[in-house]
C-alpha cells in the first residue's frame, strides 16, 4: 500500500454523555475515492472537520503528508465575510495556485464572480464553494454534501470533474448514484466505530446488512449464555461456592458487556395520513402556459395525473420546477390553458426551504404548533414524545431548540410535519436533502404504499428511479414534455441527458433566429429599470417575508381542530384572510420574479 496522504489514528470525540468518535481511524492514499457513511448524527461531519483541523478530538492523532494539499467543503459554506463570489473564491487560492483556473471553474458553473454573496440561492453558494476547493487542484478533497443544491447538469457536471482528476477524495452524500460512480472504498461510521471495506458504496448496502446479521447472532448467543450462567447461579451453587467466583465474575461480566453495547439506531417509523380517498382523477391540465414578461417558463403543457400516480419534476435550478408544479396545484392561476382538479383533494406539501421553520421553537413546538402535548395524525392524538420517537428522535429533543438541529434531523422534523397532515396528494420539493441512506430507505417505502397521487421534485436520480413512474422535463423555451418510467427511462428516451438543457433556461437567450418576430421575442430589452421597478425589486422581498410570517400565523389558527365548532365566525374569517394573504403572496412573488428576470436581461445585454 502506498504511503498515506493523510491518516487519523484512535480518534476520540464525546459531546454529552455518549462518545460521538470512539478510537475511529482514516486512511487516505494518493489517488483513493473514499465514501464515509453512516447515520444522521453518526459524526460523519464532525470527523471530516478534525481531519481538516477545524475542530480537535479529546484523544488520537492526526497526519497529514507535510507537501501535501487538502481543501474542505462544509455542508453549509459561509461567504458572508465576502464583498463578491470572486473574492470568496480568490481567498481559498494557496500562493502557488493559478487564478486562471478558478476563473475557468466558475464559469463552467454559471458564476460571473462579481454576485453578492448576500443575495445568493443555496445552490449558487455551493458553486461558489465548489470552485474555491477545486481550482487549487489538491492533493486530498473532503467534500460534505457537495451535491446539495445543485441541480442535475452541476452534479453529473461535478461528478465528471471529480472523475478526471487524480485527486484523493472523502466524500459524505446522501445520493447513491453520485457515490456508486465515485467511491472505491467505504468507511462506515457506526455507534461510535469505523468500519473499512475496500469496496465501492454499490456494495456498501449489502456488507452492511452482513455485518448486523452477525452483530445480531452473536447478540443471541450472549443472551443464551447469560440465560444458562443465571440458572446454574439460581441452581448449582452449593458448598463448593468459594471455587466458583470466578463463574460469578464472569457472568457478571457477561451482563456488563450486554448493558455497555450499543445497538444499532432503530429505523423510522414513516406513515403518512391519509386522508378521505379522492376521486380517479386528481389532476387534469390542457395547454397551460405561463411566462413572467417576454419569457416563456411553461408554455402549451398538458397532462393527466390519477390516483396513485408518482410524477417527478426535473431540471435545472430556475428552469421554472416550483411555477409548474403550482400551476398543476391551482395556487398559481395560468396566463392560458386550464387547469381542473379532480374532487376531495387535500393536498400536504413539503418545502425545500427548511429554514422558513422559527430556529427559537422546540422539536416539540414545530410539530404541535406550540399546543399542547399531542399531536393530531389522521384525526387520532398521540403523544408528541411517541411521534418524535417514530422519526429517531429521542424524548429528551423535545425542547431542544432548532437551530441546534443537525440537516439530518430539520429535514425528519420537515417530514413529520408534512406527513402528519391528512391528505391524499403529496407535493414533495427536493425531501432527500440531507436524509441517511436509511431514512431514504424508509421515505421511498411510504411513497409506494401511499394510495393517493405524489408530485415529487429532485435532483437525485437513484432516488428517482426507485420512486417515480413518470418523469416531466424541461426541453427549453418553456416546453415541457412527460416521459414514462423512471430518471433512467427518460434519459434512454431522450437519447440525451438533462444537462443538455442549459443551465438556466428561463434567463439564456437562444440562438439567434432570422425570423424578426422570434427574435424580438428573445432578445433582452434595450433598457434601463425605471424608478417604480427599481423600487418594487429592493422592497418586495421585505413584503413577501412578511406575507409568508403572516399565512404561517393564521395557519396555525386554522390548525386548531376546536376552532370551526367553537367559533364559526372567527373559522370563516381566518379562513378568507389566509386565501387573501396567499394570492397576495403568489401576487408579489410572481411581480419579484418577473423583474428579477427583466433586470438580469438588461444586466447581459
Amino acid at each position: 500500500m502506498a504511503a498515506p496522504l493523510l491518516q487519523l489514528s484512535g480518534i476520540a470525540l464525546t459531546f454529552g454523555g455518549t462518545p460521538l468518535l470512539e478510537g475511529v481511524d482514516l486512511l487516505v492514499s494518493a489517488g483513493e475515492r473514499v465514501c464515509l457513511v453512516g447515520r444522521n448524527g453518526s459524526g460523519k461531519s464532525t470527523l471530516l472537520k478534525i481531519a481538516a483541523g477545524l475542530i480537535e478530538s479529546d484523544s488520537g492523532t492526526t497526519f497529514l503528508k507535510p507537501d501535501a494539499t487538502i481543501r474542505y467543503l462544509p455542508q453549509e459554506p459561509d461567504l458572508s465575510s465576502f464583498a463578491t463570489t470572486s473574492d470568496y473564491v480568490e481567498a481559498g487560492l494557496g500562493p502557488n495556485d493559478d487564478p486562471h483556473a478558478a476563473r475557468y471553474l466558475m464559469e463552467q458553473l454559471g458564476l460571473r464572480g462579481d454576485e453578492n454573496p448576500a443575495a445568493l440561492s443555496g445552490g449558487e453558494a455551493r458553486r461558489a464553494a465548489l470552485v474555491r476547493v477545486l481550482a487549487p487542484s489538491p492533493d486530498i478533497l473532503l467534500l460534505d454534501e457537495p451535491t446539495n443544491h445543485l441541480d442535475l447538469p452541476a452534479i453529473e457536471w461535478l461528478e465528471r470533474e471529480l472523475d478526471a482528476r487524480q485527486t484523493a477524495l472523502v466524500i459524505i452524500s446522501h445520493d447513491r448514484r453520485f457515490l456508486t460512480n465515485l467511491s472505491r472504498i467505504t468507511v462506515w461510521l457506526d455507534r461510535g466505530k469505523a468500519r473499512r471495506t475496500e469496496r465501492g458504496f454499490a456494495e456498501f448496502e449489502a456488507w452492511r446488512d452482513d455485518v448486523l446479521a452477525e452483530e445480531e447472532r452473536d447478540r443471541r448467543k450472549l443472551d443464551r449464555k447469560i440465560e444458562a450462567e443465571e440458572h446454574w447461579m439460581r441452581y448449582g451453587v452449593t458448598a463448593r461456592r468459594k471455587r466458583n467466583m470466578r463463574r460469578v465474575a464472569g457472568l457478571q461480566a457477561l451482563r456488563q458487556s450486554r448493558r455497555d453495547a450499543r445497538r444499532a439506531a432503530g429505523r423510522v417509523a414513516m406513515s403518512a395520513a391519509e386522508a378521505e380517498r379522492s376521486g380517479a382523477l386528481v389532476i387534469e391540465a390542457k395547454g397551460v402556459s405561463k411566462n413572467y414578461g417576454a419569457v416563456p417558463i411553461v408554455t402549451d403543457f398538458s397532462t393527466r395525473i390519477t390516483r396513485g400516480d408518482r410524477i417527478g419534476i426535473v431540471g435545472p435550478n430556475g428552469s421554472g420546477k416550483t411555477t409548474l408544479v403550482n400551476l398543476l396545484t391551482g395556487t398559481l392561476a395560468a396566463d392560458g390553458g386550464t387547469v381542473r382538479l379532480g374532487a376531495n383533494l387535500q393536498m400536504a406539501t413539503l418545502d425545500q426551504h427548511r429554514e422558513s421553520l422559527n430556529p427559537d421553537w422546540t422539536v416539540s413546538e414545530a410539530l404541535t404548533g406550540g399546543r399542547g402535548d399531542t399531536v393530531v395524525i389522521g384525526g387520532q392524538a398521540k403523544h408528541v414524545v411517541g411521534y418524535m420517537r417514530d422519526f429517531l428522535f429521542a424524548p429528551e429533543q423535545a425542547r431542544t431548540p432548532l437551530r441546534v438541529l443537525s440537516g439530518g434531523e430539520r429535514g425528519r422534523l420537515m417530514l413529520a410535519r408534512a406527513l402528519a397532515k391528512p391528505s391524499n396528494i403529496l407535493v414533495l420539493d427536493e425531501p432527500t436533502n440531507d436524509l441517511d441512506l436509511e431514512t431514504l430507505d424508509v421515505l421511498e417505502e411510504m411513497i409506494g404504499d401511499y394510495a393517493g397521487a405524489v408530485l415529487l421534485i429532485s435532483h437525485d436520480r437513484d432516488f428517482l428511479d426507485r420512486v417515480v413512474d413518470g418523469v416531466i422535463a424541461p426541453e427549453g423555451n418553456g416546453k415541457w414534455l412527460e416521459y414514462a418510467g423512471g430518471y433512467t427511462d427518460m434519459l434512454a428516451q431522450r437519447g440525451d441527458d438533462v444537462r443538455k438543457i442549459g443551465a438556466k433556461p428561463i434567463v439564456k437567450a437562444a440562438a439567434p433566429n432570422k425570423s424578426k418576430l422570434t427574435t424580438a421575442a428573445i432578445e433582452p430589452p434595450k433598457r434601463k429599470l425605471n424608478f417604480n421597478e427599481k423600487h418594487a425589486l429592493e422592497t418586495l422581498p421585505g413584503k413577501i417575508a412578511m406575507l409568508e410570517v403572516e399565512i404561517e400565523r393564521l395557519q396555525k389558527l386554522m390548525a386548531d381542530t376546536t376552532l370551526y365548532a367553537r367559533d364559526r365566525a372567527a373559522f370563516d374569517q381566518i379562513s378568507s384572510a389566509m386565501t387573501a394573504k396567499q394570492s397576495e403572496l403568489a401576487a408579489a412573488e410572481e411581480r419579484w420574479l418577473e423583474l428579477e428576470l427583466l433586470r438580469s436581461e438588461i444586466e447581459g445585454a
